[in-house]
């Protein structure tokens, strides 16, 4: 009799912190989890089919405090351990985790694993936590293949049943348990009975090679626009010495105030070199320049459409083209083309 090998998927949890990490103590209190300890609460994770290593931010972050630094971290920490392991999660508190899939997914080129990022809105330690539902299926989604190769190639997202891409993501509510949406692109998996893969929406990098793209250059602004905002507002985050990047969040399609001023002030913000971009502030479609007058200011001033991108997704995509010295011309082809899977193409974008 022969016997047969099984196969063991091995999976590096990657803890940041936030409130998947919190567990209740004696007196009904909360205290930070040991993640060394984290099959003594979550005893499904062991499988014979797998192997969990996990390691720790030290000292866990509240998400309000990750920002450039930690994406870094988090990008060496996966190219360290790139070749030893199958796939890797990402645990990480709510309010930022858009940024940071962003991010990721701008900075790691040539995925041919899963990076899944998830987090919950009631920590692993309480009964009705969401926390252990979304790290199960997270690290079953992180060791999920076909064909001998993994289902999911990208940065993404699990939260609330649904997986979605990273640079797609946005936090929509403080309060629901399907905290975390993606406004402009379906799920790629539900999980139901089993987890459903869309796999016509998956991302296949072109890149044949793994790398990280280390540089990100963060002086770039966020200036949302509002009905009677005071031009000095503008001008002054226009003039900051620093500044190479603004991310323009508009009104509907793509709309600005019809206003010379305004035009005089982003047409020698975009002379001076700075790449401006404009995305909607709606919560759902895509900044179409070509529809109203009142977007035609911005297209004159040399603003570059942003599509159905998010905020988070044109933020942290400006920090990767202005790390890599794109401006001008330049800037403007790599803001308009779809990198990772963050923006659907328009004809009108170009």
């Amino acid at each position: 009799m022969t016997s047969q090998q099984t196969t063991v998927s091995r999976v590096l949890v990657i803890y940041t912190g936030g409130t998947i990490g919190s567990v209740q103590d004696a007196s009904g209190g909360l205290v930070p989890l040991d993640f060394n300890e984290i099959h003594r609460h979550v005893p499904e994770l062991e499988q014979p089919n797998r192997e969990i290593e996990i390691i720790s931010f030290d000292p866990p972050l509240d998400s309000s405090n990750v920002g450039t630094t930690e994406w870094l971290e988090l990008a060496h920490a996966i190219k360290h351990h790139y070749a030893e392991f199958d796939g890797f999660v990402i645990l990480h508190g709510t309010d930022t985790l858009a940024y940071t899939a962003s991010a990721l997914s701008f900075m790691l080129e040539g995925l041919r694993k899963p990076i899944i990022i998830t987090g919950s809105q009631l920590p692993i330690g309480l009964p009705r936590t969401d926390g252990r539902e979304n790290l199960l299926a997270a690290v079953d989604i992180a060791t999920s293949t076909r064909f001998s190769e993994s289902i999911v190639q990208e940065v993404a997202v699990y939260f609330g049943s649904s997986l979605f891409r990273g640079n797609r993501t946005h936090k929509a509510s403080a309060e629901s348990m399907q905290a975390i949406i993606s406004p402009n692109l379906p799920a790629l998996a539900e999980a139901g009975v089993d987890i459903i893969y869309n796999e016509s929406l998956m991302y296949r990098d072109e890149a044949e090679r793994f790398n990280v793209n280390n540089a990100l250059d963060n002086r770039v602004a966020w200036l949302p626009l509002f009905p009677g905002q005071p031009l000095e507002v503008i001008q002054r985050v226009t003039e900051w010495p620093e500044l190479r990047g603004l991310v323009l969040s508009t009104f509907g399609s793509g709309n600005a105030p019809s206003n010379p001023a305004l035009k005089k002030i982003l047409s020698e913000t975009h002379n001076r070199g700075i790449s401006i971009v404009n995305v909607t502030q709606c919560g759902h479609g895509a900044v179409h320049p070509e529809r109203y007058a009142t977007a035609h200011l911005l297209r004159d001033c040399g603003v570059i459409p942003g599509g159905d991108m998010t905020t988070e997704a044109a933020l942290t995509k400006l920090m990767a083209c202005l790390g890599r010295g794109f401006t001008g011309e330049e800037a403007h082809a790599f803001m308009s083309r779809n990198i990772r899977g963050e923006l659907t193409r328009f004809s009108t974008l170009s």
